[in-house]
Order: C-alpha cells, then structure tokens, then sequence
C-alpha cells in the first residue's frame, strides 16, 4: 500500500510538470501569475530570512556568551546575504544562478553545522558537535524556501541536501578530531549498555541518528513539495479562469464578463426591462459578397467589426450578437442607466464615423469602402436564456428589438444612415418638435414599418 501511494505521488507530480510545461507558453495568464508569486514570495523570503536569522544571532550570544560567538555572526551575515542574492537573481522557470544559490545554503550550513568553530577556546571530539542539537536550522531553510520556491525544487533541495549531510558527516568521520582516551572511558563506564554507549560516545557520529534525520528532512522536503504542487494546481486553475475570461471578453462586452463574473444569482433569470437597442448592418453586402474574393469579404467584415465593436463597447453597450454582415447590441443590459438612448445614439454616430473614416484605409489597401446603416429603438425587452441544455444564449427579446431591426432596414427608403425612434430621442433629451435637432438628425413623423399596423414617429441622421 506504501509503495502504491509513492508511485501514485509520482505520477502525480510528472503529470502536473507536463502540464504546466504545456500550459505556461499558451496561457499568458499562468505565465504572469507564476512570475509575480515567484518575485512576491522571493520578497518575502528575503526579509523572512534576514529576520529569523539576526533572531538566531541573538539566541546564539545568549547561549554563548563570548568573543568567538563572532564567528558564528559572520556565517549569519553571509547567509543573509544569500537570501537577498537570491532576489536578485529570481526568475520562473530554470535559473543555474538561482539553483548555484541554494546549493550554496545548504552546503554552508553543512560545514556550519559539522566543523567546529575555530576561536573557541576549548577543543572536543569534531563529532560532540551533533550533541548540540543544531540540525533544525535546516529546516529554516527549507520554510524559508517554500515562501519562493517550485515543489520541483522543493523535491530538489531535499535530494540535494541528503547528499550533501551524508558527506558531512563522512568528512568528520575520516577528517575529525577524536579523543581516544576520553572515549575509552566512556566505553568502560557504560560497558553493561552498548546501545546507550554508542550514543553518547563523543567520538562516534551515530550514524543511526544522522541516517534519521535525514530520512526525516527528505520526508518534510516531499510534503511540502506536495503541497506546493497542489498550490501550483490551485494556480493553474486561477490562471485558466483568468484566460477563459479574457476570450469570453472577445465575445462579450467587458460588463457582461464583470456581471457574469460576479453575480451570485443567476444572470439570466427571466425579466422585461427597458433597453436600448441597436442594429447595425453593411449596406449592399450581398453583391459585395458576390464579386469579391473569400479572403476580401472576410477582411472587410473583420474591419468593419472591429469599429462597431469599439463603438458599442467605448459607450457602454453589449454587443448581443453578431448577424453575417450585420451586429445587434443593447444599452441597459445587464445593468439599467438613465444615460442608455444617449449612449445609443453616441455609439451609432461612432459607428458610422468610424466606417467613413475607414474608408480612406481600404482605399489605400486596395479594398472597396464600406457603407453602414444604423437603427435605434427603446423600450421594454424580455430578458432570459435561451436554447437547449446543450447550448444556452443570453439574449433579448420582444417589439423592441424588432422595431429596431426595421429602422435599420428603413435606411434605404429614406436615404439616410442612421435611424433612431422617437423613443430614444425623447429619453435621451432631444426636442421632440419638427425640424433639425442636435446631433445632425432631423424629425421624420409617422414613418410605415413593415410588420406593424401603427407608423411610429422617427429622428434620421
């Protein structure tokens, strides 16, 4: 059971490494958010580190008050030192500088640990020096490095520094100072308990006790590299909502996302409210479509969406959907303002300006211009998805939006390039009188729409 949850871990960790190595290049989201928690959590390590070691600086003056405890100082100072060259050199993904770094923690540490200070001023067997009891400092390396560091180099640290004890505690073993009397008289003392005798002989390393703690760190090491797997995943997961959201704003106004985004009920529970809508349609499209080449007409639509889209988005609008040549947005949805018609009727004065201006564009690219019509209609909608349990749409129903599509389509009869009901007019605060109001439009009174019994009074730009 052991060995069959240790492989699990193991595939479980060579599963998330390809998929971040997959993920990171595509999702740009993943990549910056994995670059500003590296930089953040170096940071944080840095004065951690800083922090915790002047603390062991002065636990150590008070455990040992005298002048050699100054060397002790220096090995600090240059610990700390590492920590911030390790800022320094932070970056995602492989960096030999970095891994050259922490190689450089703990090997120090190492020696900081097994070789004996040289200014005390009493000498012991190099071997009492595991009687004190200093290798948790190991483990304020390897806390420390879990504030910055990956879970791969986690795992690495800690298959690093197995190597690295268990040669320390070889070069005392062949290179340490031993005191051979000292030890026989300790061997005599506790001749009746061999297993108590090998421990608290000042000249063995206890190679029993040296094997556990590092079996113990290794153990630590692999948890919290786990954990930090399980944290990059959690990442991942954020960074793939981060993405999703950004080309749902491909489709979508950025209100809609935020709305959707944030709202804890369901956005497209049925409602009726008063709405702006707005049709927008390439005039002569079908015979442009018709002598045109593939590549053209689809270069031509991209263009002229792309200004109806800045349009619509610049003022507030969402743009409901795309129609072949043609795109319907509104203004009040999701969210209701008293400046909805304005908005309305700026976006449809953008969108024809901005075709014109254009035009001058495809001419110089060797395109044929564009020609744009605009209608504008206010009143209530019914608000509600719509399709099957397959495929859900968001979308606007009712009069409004067809009185709307009709004022579109009346561009033509009345030669004019937008058209805007009396609805939009009188909300958005022009004179409801005859003659020529701001904005360039002018009234036109009992205008016939097909499909439609009652004329309605209209404003033509």
């Amino acid at each position: 059971m052991m060995w069959s949850g240790l492989a699990n871990f193991v595939r479980s960790l060579r599963f998330q490494t390809v998929e971040e190595r997959r993920a990171s290049p595509r999702n740009p989201f993943l990549a910056e958010a994995l670059r500003t928690e590296k930089l953040e959590g170096q940071r944080i390590a840095a004065w951690a580190r800083t922090v915790a070691l002047a603390a062991t600086g002065v636990l150590i003056a008070f455990q040992n008050a005298s002048w050699s405890v100054l060397y002790f100082h220096g090995l600090l100072l240059v610990f700390i030192a590492l920590g911030w060259a390790q800022l320094r050199y932070a970056a995602v993904g492989h960096s030999r500088i970095e891994l050259l770094l922490i190689l450089a923690d703990l090997v120090l540490l190492a020696v900081t640990l097994t070789v004996p200070n040289p200014f005390a001023a009493e000498a012991f067997p190099t071997a009492m020096i595991y009687r004190f009891e200093t290798f948790p400092y190991f483990f304020i390396i390897l806390a420390l490095a879990t504030l910055a560091y990956s879970w791969r180099t986690i795992l690495t640290m800690g298959s690093a520094f197995v190597v690295i004890w268990l040669l320390s505690v070889l070069g005392v073993v062949l290179f340490g100072t031993t005191d051979p009397a000292l030890g026989a008289r300790v061997a005599a003392a506790f001749a009746a308990l061999p297993g108590l005798r090998d421990i608290v002989d000042p000249n063995s390393v206890v190679w029993s006790l040296r094997a556990q703690e590092v079996v113990i760190f290794f153990l630590v090491a692999a948890i919290l590299a786990l954990r930090g797997q399980r944290s990059n995943a959690l990442l991942m997961r954020q960074a793939g909502l981060a993405e999703e959201r950004a080309n749902l704003s491909r489709y979508f106004p950025p209100s809609m996302v935020d709305e959707l985004a944030a709202a804890s009920s369901d956005v497209g529970a049925v409602r009726s409210q008063d709405v702006a809508v707005l049709f927008a349609d390439i005039v002569g499209f079908t015979q442009l479509a018709e002598r045109e080449t593939p590549e053209t007409v689809i270069e031509l639509l991209r263009r002229c969406h792309a200004v109806i889209e800045q349009a619509i988005f610049a003022n507030g609008g969402t743009l409901d959907k795309y129609l072949g040549d043609g795109v319907m947005a509104t203004f009040g949805t999701p969210r209701i303002s008293p400046a909805d018609c304005t908005n309305a009727l700026a976006a449809a004065r953008d969108i024809v300006d901005g075709i014109a201006s254009g035009n001058a564009g495809l001419g110089a690219a060797g395109l044929p211009p564009l020609s744009i019509s605009v209608g504008v209609h206010f009143g209530p909608a019914i608000l509600d998805n719509i399709g099957s349990e397959r495929r859900l749409e968001f979308a606007t129903l009712g009069d409004t939006v067809n009185v709307a599509s009709r004022l579109e389509s009346a561009t033509r009869a009345l030669g004019c390039r937008i058209v805007a009901s009396d609805a939009v007019m009188s909300r958005a605060g022009h004179a409801a009188g005859s003659g020529v109001t701001g904005g360039g439009f002018r009234r036109v009174p009992a205008l016939s729409l097909r499909g439609r019994a009652a004329p309605i009074d209209v404003w033509v730009a």
